[in-house]
């Protein structure tokens, strides 16, 4: 018999302790889940105390026999938690969700192995490394009606859900949004220290799909289709730069990639060369302004007024569910529903890709490019 690792405890974030209140299962016992792959660095967030949820992970798929070794000794687990054999894993198991941790090249093949077997499936973003890719896991998901989730931490922000509340719900406050700026990222996965196999995909254009523009481009292309209810850009238009290519040799470092749509623009700045890490955004309405410069917070100025409000905010005052693992196990059991476009969803994330393409090829041709 495989060996169970069950978490339970309270959900907890950077700032709060708080938890949205969600309607109880009468599915009797937590979620079972599996992972695939463990070389992505938010790997270990399934074993922190800060994200424990009511899960059973029944089983981890990882080929890397020293990373293994790596997980086993660190988190004292035992070894007959492993596979090396992703589908022999899912039937011997059969859980109900599967979770991502590999390179982005991989997504599509963990939806290959799950989508069939009815096994829905969580991604760490972006969603895949093309758009060719997104479109076959896209259209396994819809073939055998499972759910294809795309994890971002900006997606368990209050201030993430607050800007987005504040621009929908109080709409003759702030009226349309004109320009969005969005800044992500960090010193550099070198720099930061991230483990030698995260490292070594991330900057394989072909694992990764890209350097800084895909790792960090995403939050802001994702962010910015849930604002705009999931509009079409007219245009993208991207300048790629590797400042440190003693380090990235085969990737960009540094990308800029302007958003145009029909009566805004996002300005999304991603980078593996911020003096400090960074998630933070600004939001320009008609009659308004929309910081959020820490998870927790939102700077709000009005039209009219001379000075910012600014407030703090919980996961409890937005009902914000701050766990991922948990998010997911309630979408499986139906106590949440996604909306179109909301940023878990595959609506949102495809577009998110197709964002992403576009700009690699602005960044690569000099040339702006244009949606059909």
């Amino acid at each position: 018999m495989k060996w169970i690792l069950y978490l339970t405890g309270i959900t907890l974030i950077l700032i709060t302790s708080q938890t949205a209140i969600y309607a109880q299962s009468d599915e009797p016992g937590p979620v079972t889940m599996a992972m695939a792959g463990l070389s992505h660095g938010h790997s270990h967030w399934i074993f922190q105390d800060a994200f424990a949820s009511e899960v059973h992970l029944t089983g981890i798929y990882e080929p890397n026999r020293e990373l293994v070794d790596q997980f086993i000794n660190h988190y004292d687990l035992n070894a007959d938690l492993f596979y090396d054999d992703l589908e022999m894993m899912l039937d011997e198991l059969q859980p109900e969700g599967l979770l991502a941790f590999g390179p982005i090249y991989n997504h599509l093949a963990a939806v290959e192995a799950a989508a069939p077997r009815g096994i829905h499936v969580m991604v760490e973003k972006p969603l895949a490394v093309s758009i060719e890719h997104a479109e076959k896991m896209k259209s396994l998901a819809d073939e055998h009606g499972i759910h294809v989730l795309t994890n971002y931490e900006t997606s368990w922000y209050p201030g993430t859900v607050k800007t987005h509340r504040l621009l929908t719900q109080n709409p003759e406050d702030f009226g349309e949004v004109r320009k969005a700026l969005f800044y992500h990222g960090h010193q550099g996965p070198k720099e930061i220290g991230v483990g030698p196999e995260f490292l070594e995909w991330l900057i394989d254009p072909k694992l990764n799909g890209g350097g800084a523009l895909v790792d960090f481009g995403c939050y802001g292309a994702n962010i910015m289709t849930w604002l705009t209810g999931g509009e079409k850009p007219v245009s993208v238009t991207a300048v790629t730069r590797t400042y440190k290519p003693e380090i990235y040799s085969k990737v960009d470092d540094d990308a800029t990639i302007i958003v145009t749509y029909a009566g805004a623009q996002a300005i999304i700045q991603a980078s593996w060369n911020w003096p400090f890490n960074r998630k933070d955004m600004k939001i320009y309405g008609e009659k308004g302004f929309i910081e959020s410069p820490q998870p927790g917070m939102v700077h709000i100025r009005k039209q009219g007024e001379s000075d910012e409000r600014i407030e703090t905010v919980t996961a409890g005052d937005v009902e914000l569910e701050t766990d991922p693992f948990h998010y997911f196990a309630s979408v499986i059991r139906g106590n949440i529903e996604m909306e179109p476009y909301s940023l878990y969803s595959m609506e949102n994330n495809m577009r998110v890709v197709q964002i992403l393409d576009a700009a690699k090829k602005s960044a690569a041709t000099g040339e702006t490019v244009y949606f059909d």
